[in-house]
């Protein structure tokens, strides 16, 4: 009798695995499940036991779950256990508890940032960009995963080395009032978040505003300069700071509504953001003994109207079209006073235009993708005093992707082929530049636990905005900063070989990965009549090897998870006069406790360390402690210390091996050591229920193309 229980629990538990990986009401299947007869086979997933209760199959002395962890071509999905969402208090804090690899999440800041030079993370709720106020008002409890791809497809753009997707179920009634509140003890930091949903019927109306003020004091900068002149000559100069002053005030509101029912959703957001004073930082130098001040004041506005729609045309297939426009208006003003004094400042106004159209078709056997991106950018940047300049500059870009993805037996394949082409127009002068962008993932799991992957990719890297005009700033007394209108984009070759393995209680995974940067932008120093100018050119290349690993182990199921991460990085750098190479380790590693209504973590990385042409950086690390409270179940508080036992921690070191300049360079912050935070978290929820999954969008443009003394520091 035992065993019949047992053997109708594993049946079970397997069905709501596969079921839970069946969106819509069905109506889209993962490739990659499937059941055999004569026994229970989960592509690479008939493990973990995370998810909630509700999907929990209890006969008797067996107890199943359904899987916690799903293996996939371009990543995995993440079911989070019940313990874990009722830990959570919003989508930063979900996503920390989770410890993703390769991953830094700052809940204080509210930042996530890759701990890797390959891009940026990019973070989506139901598979649209996500803002940091929908980060913050993410109700953790109607999550129901998350996917984590960390080799993106052709669809995803440039530029993007993770892409996170929390999987939410959609509120078809009710309401819901929150806040997030935010404040440090130790220092005058933190965010203030208010939200509202309303669901009636098809339609919802939500609203958000958040206030962020910040006001450090104590950032210790250390610079160690050499110059070496025509004749031969070297000069040293040691530049540090005596007294430094940064603070902010800035706002976020946004104002949505949407249509929605099983077959479609149509939803259109207005947001704005700005700084409700200027932006400061204010800095007393020295140099050689030799003191002075270092000011710049920023303020800017950005308001963005965005439309998205979604329709399933038939059982398998759908159709998807967004539009978003933003404008962005800066203004600054920068005050340098090494040697001569030098002052100037910026006006600035950016529009653009960003559109897509995706068609997708669920076949059984495979699933077709297939679509367009196209975006307008216009720049005028008008900078006045001693760096007197006008600087217009139009950019449009052309992006067709198309993507097949599937599988045969134990193989699952993804082939996508996209072409992207970019024009640039500033003056005069005019750019074309064409790359077709191949990317190929293949997939074989050696057995239900075990999977072998394959990926191949070729992408692109573009500049900032700010780097192609044809302006000039000055840095110091001995650098200028020029920017290079004939600076081009440059292609990107990479290629990935990845083991994983998935049980109960275990997921690990080791992986090779090698990129090629042929005739990449690298920076330049340029020697002049004593000066030196800063630039960067379209030569030589920069590749990089690394051999990494990620174990996570739950020690004890349930109540206490340890993650462990680390990899050994290999950097060459070939540029036109020179080589250099540079080896590293970079790792992590974390804890996770659930004690009922208390959750404790800990966690800690040492930072980034790379090489890009003549520049050896090093992203600090940092570690970090936290304490949440589930006071009831509509308010939580949590307890943050950032980089504990520690008065000035390191937040960011570098050296510059140029022929003509090297430089060592450390920055210390007092404010950041011992850094405690009190966030409260409250969330009132009346008559809610839920039903199929809702898509919101954000893909307003941020970068407002201004050059200045930090840009490409």
């Amino acid at each position: 009798m035992t065993k019949r229980l047992m053997c109708l629990a594993l049946f079970a538990a397997m069905a709501a695995g596969v079921g839970a990986q069946v969106e819509d009401g069905g109506a889209k299947e993962d490739e990659g499940a499937q059941l055999e007869s004569g026994g229970a086979q989960v592509e690479s997933v008939t493990n973990a036991p995370q998810v909630e209760p509700a999907d929990t199959a209890a006969l008797g002395e067996a107890v199943v779950c359904g899987a916690r962890c799903v293996q996939r071509a371009d990543g995995m999905w993440i079911y989070p256990a019940q313990e874990l969402l009722d830990a959570a208090t919003d989508g930063y804090s979900l996503l920390a508890k989770i410890s993703l690899p390769r991953i830094r999440v700052d809940e204080a800041m509210g930042t996530v940032t890759a701990l890797s030079n390959l891009g940026t993370v990019q973070l989506r709720i139901n598979d649209v960009v996500a803002t940091r106020d929908e980060m913050l008002a993410l109700d953790a409890r109607a999550v129901q995963r998350i996917e984590f791809i960390d080799n993106p497809g052709v669809r995803y753009g440039e530029g993007v080395a993770y892409v996170i997707n929390i999987r939410v179920r959609r509120a078809a009634s009710g309401y819901t009032l929150g806040a997030n509140l935010l404040n440090a003890f130790t220092a005058l930091h933190g965010g203030e978040t208010v939200y509202g949903r309303f669901n009636r019927g098809r339609s919802e109306l939500s609203a958000s505003a958040s206030l962020d003020y910040e006001r450090f004091h104590g950032a210790e900068y250390d610079e160690r300069a050499t110059y070496t002149l025509e004749s031969g000559d070297a000069v040293t100069l040691h530049r540090r700071s005596l007294d430094q002053l940064s603070r902010s005030l800035g706002q976020n509101a946004a104002l949505t509504y949407s249509l929605s029912d099983t077959s479609y959703v149509f939803q259109a957001r207005l947001t704005a953001s700005g700084t409700l004073r200027p932006d400061k930082t204010d800095a007393l130098m020295e140099t050689d003994g030799t003191s002075y001040r270092d000011r710049s004041t920023s303020r800017n506005f950005t308001p963005s109207l965005d439309f998205y729609f979604h329709r399933d045309l038939r059982r398998h297939q759908s159709f998807t079209a967004n539009a978003v426009g933003t404008f962005i208006r800066t203004r600054g003003t920068t005050e340098m006073g090494e040697g001569a004094p030098y002052a100037y400042t910026t006006d600035g106004r950016t529009r653009s235009l960003w559109t897509e159209a995706l068609y997708e078709n669920r076949l059984r056997p495979f699933t077709v993708t297939g679509g367009v991106q196209y975006a307008l950018r216009y720049s005028r940047n008008r900078y006045a005093g001693d760096a007197s300049a006008l600087n217009g500059l139009h950019t449009a870009s052309l992006y067709v992707f198309g993507q097949l993805q599937g599988r045969v037996g134990r193989f699952t394949y993804t082939g996508g082929l996209g072409a992207s082409h970019r024009r640039y127009s500033q003056g005069g002068a005019l750019q074309h530049f064409w790359l077709i962008r191949p990317k190929v993932t293949l997939a074989w799991a050696l057995t239900d636990r075990l999977r072998l992957k394959y990926d191949a990719e070729v992408s692109q890297h573009v500049s900032q905005i700010a780097l192609v005009s044809d302006v000039s700033i000055k840095r110091n007394a001995m650098e200028t900063l020029v920017g290079n209108p004939a600076l081009r984009p440059n292609r990107v070759e990479s290629h990935l070989l990845g083991l994983s393995y998935t049980s109960p209680r275990l997921t690990a995974q080791v992986q090779a990965y090698y990129r090629r940067n042929p005739h990449c932008n690298m920076a330049q120093y340029i020697r002049r009549d004593g000066s030196f100018i800063y630039t960067q050119t379209n030569e030589g290349r920069v590749n990089m090897f690394y051999v990494d690993a990620y174990t996570q182990y739950e020690v004890i199921p349930r109540r206490l998870t340890a993650t462990v991460y680390g990899g050994v990085y290999r950097f060459f750098n070939y540029g036109a006069d020179y080589r250099h190479f540079y080896t590293s380790f970079n790792g992590g590693c974390s804890l996770q406790a659930y004690l009922g209504r208390w959750s404790l973590g800990a966690y800690a990385d040492n930072g980034w360390r790379f090489m890009e042409g003549e520049n050896r950086g090093h992203q600090a690390g940092a570690w970090y402690l936290t304490a949440t409270y589930r006071a009831t179940d509509a308010l939580s508080v949590s307890l943050f210390a950032q980089h504990p036992f520690s008065q000035h921690p390191l937040t960011y070191s570098a050296e510059v091996v140029s022929r003509y300049v090297h430089k060592d360079i450390t920055q210390h912050h007092r404010d950041l050591g011992n850094l405690v935070c009190l966030r409260l978290s409250w969330r009132l929820d009346r008559g809610r229920r839920y039903r199929d999954i809702d898509r919101a969008l954000e893909h307003k443009d941020t970068d407002a193309g201004i050059l200045g003394k930090e840009t490409a520091k």
